[in-house]
């Protein structure tokens, strides 16, 4: 089975509606075919496994020694397992090693009961989450001899659709399955949650898979954890079908929750919100053996602070009448409902602004990289601030390493050459499931240079969770490193910073970060009648 790009020419393949694939049958492929040869633990090669009478041998891969929380983590995911439960929350920080852990974890389930194939679900970009994934895989040893014992299949949540749609053709079911970034499914609305809900179980009452769901972030709220139903309906020995809305079944139990603005809230009573989270979590924490795991980074906290950008008199004068042009925009939207009008008008002005400050970006990048650190700069737009900030630096004579833009760089090339020092500065738009740390294993037995990493949000984050996962990019695996909010001083900006520093210390628990902040935000720019997804991308 070949892994070929859309409308690329594949002269001697034929394509197989059943797989929805081109295919090729020989002992070797010829060279016309070789560039889609599917590495390893690839959907494409998973399915040809399976095809196969013999899995295709996989290639030998420098060994990694499991570090003790990865240890320890994949015990308590196995004792949990071996008591008969159905799925476990892995909620450790950013770096502490969940990828590690679970491939351990699932090694130790598979001692426990007959498991044959396991399915991995990561975040994009595929270019850098599968390899990493395959690495791991192969060096903690969770394809034992030689791919025999396990099946593994990593995906990304894009194509889970393409997952769930061969298990349906093939007949093929999975004994583990894995989510990592787990909270890629916290809405129960969309054709995303359909395909997990297939290949996960999450509907089906026996003859499932033991889900292990790995999230530094679980949710803005409790109340969006509708992958953790079955466990839920589990401990209080309830029918599945009754967990299927979360929120009203919450109700039922009492919890102190209302229908808001942007769907399902707690009551705003400090008290009752309290006393409703910490029942939750004893549902996940006190069932023996516990259903979750969270463990902090030992090396501490990340240390997020605002950077003030002081407005010349022309930024300052153009500052002001974008931001005139949005309210006016936004109040016409707001009177006429138009949804699609107000969310254009927020769009343009969160480019605007940031176009505006790109040039201080670029001078405290320069000042950076001269006091020999490595910068990272997280942005959410192409060519208001990713193009505009890279081409300034490389301008300024600063190799650039860009993460950003469909099909524009090859992402690991580019994700290495930072690592390496080769380029100094990287601009990306990811949230998760890239390493920009110091001191990295990277392929090939080479080691990512030791100088020190510093991280920029160019904008704001509106979402507390993307925010934590953009400063897990660098601050983890026992390296430090500091991050800054860039702002427009005595701005709307400078208060959306301020709200989502605050917010940043309250999403690393099952709790999580509620949606007063989003809320708190959307009055912050008079987009509060406007759905939720306009302020967190989703």
């Amino acid at each position: 089975m070949l892994a070929v790009p859309f409308r690329a020419p594949a002269p001697g393949a034929s394509w197989h509606a059943g797989l929805s694939a081109h295919v090729y049958v020989g002992a070797s492929l010829p060279a016309a075919l070789t560039p889609y040869d599917p590495p390893p633990y690839s959907l494409e090669r998973f399915v040809e496994d399976q095809l196969n009478a013999e899995p295709r041998p996989v290639p030998p891969a420098r060994p990694m020694t499991p570090r003790p929380e990865q240890v320890t983590g994949a015990a308590a995911i196995a004792r949990h397992a071996a008591a008969g439960g159905r799925m476990f929350l892995l909620g450790d920080d950013p770096g502490v090693g969940k990828t590690g852990t679970a491939v351990l974890a699932v090694q130790q389930i598979a001692e426990q009961r007959e498991v044959r194939a396991v399915l991995v679900v990561a975040d994009r970009p595929a270019a850098i989450t599968v390899p990493h994934w395959a690495r791991s895989i192969a060096a903690f040893g969770g394809a034992a001899d030689g791919g025999q014992s396990l099946r593994w299949c990593v995906t990304t949540w894009d194509r889970l659709g393409k997952v769930a749609g061969l298990t349906k053709a093939t007949g093929v079911r999975f004994d583990v399955v894995v989510a990592d970034e787990a909270h890629m499914v916290r809405h129960t609305t969309t054709q995303r949650w359909k395909h997990w809900k297939s290949v996960s179980g999450a509907g089906r009452a026996k003859d499932v898979p033991f889900v292990l769901l790995a999230t530094a972030t679980p949710a803005h709220t409790p109340l969006e954890l509708p992958y953790l139903a079955p466990h839920f309906a589990a401990v209080h020995g309830e029918p599945l079908k009754d967990w299927a809305d979360l929120p009203h079944r919450l109700a039922v139990h009492g919890f102190h929750v209302e229908r808001g603005r942007y769907g399902w809230t707690w009551t705003e009573d400090a008290d009752e919100r309290r006393a409703d989270l910490a029942l939750l979590r004893c549902w996940l924490a006190d069932t023996d053996p516990p259903a979750t795991l969270h463990r902090p980074a030992p090396w501490g906290p990340v240390s997020v602070t605002g950077t003030p950008v002081a407005l010349t008199p022309a930024e300052r004068a153009q500052y002001e009448a974008e931001w005139s042009e949005f309210r006016a925009e936004m109040q016409l939207a707001r009177r006429g409902r138009q949804s699609a009008r107000g969310r254009a008008a927020l769009l343009r002005f969160r480019q605007k602004a940031g176009l505006i400050r790109a040039a201080a970006t670029v001078d405290w990048v320069k000042a950076q990289v001269e006091a020999d650190r490595q910068v990272a700069v997280s942005v959410e737009f192409v060519e208001t601030a990713a193009d505009p900030i890279r081409e300034a630096l490389l301008d300024g004579g600063i190799a650039v390493a860009g993460i950003y833009g469909r099909d524009r760089f090859d992402v690991e090339a580019e994700r290495l050459r930072f690592q390496t020092g080769e380029a100094p500065v990287c601009v990306f738009t990811v949230t998760a499931s890239i390493s920009l740390h110091a001191g990295e294993l990277l392929p090939g037995g080479l080691t990512a240079s030791t100088t020190p990493r510093v991280g920029l949000f160019h904008q704001p984050r509106f979402s507390g969770i993307a925010a934590r996962q953009v400063t897990g990019r660098t601050h983890r695996d026992h390296q430090v490193s500091p991050w800054r909010v860039a702002f427009a001083e005595d701005t709307v900006e400078e208060d959306v910073a301020r709200v989502m520093v605050e917010r940043l210390a309250v999403t690393g628990s099952t709790a999580g970060g509620d949606t007063a902040a989003l809320q708190e935000i959307a009055e912050l720019l008079d987009a509060d009648w406007l759905p939720a997804t306009s302020l967190t991308g989703d």
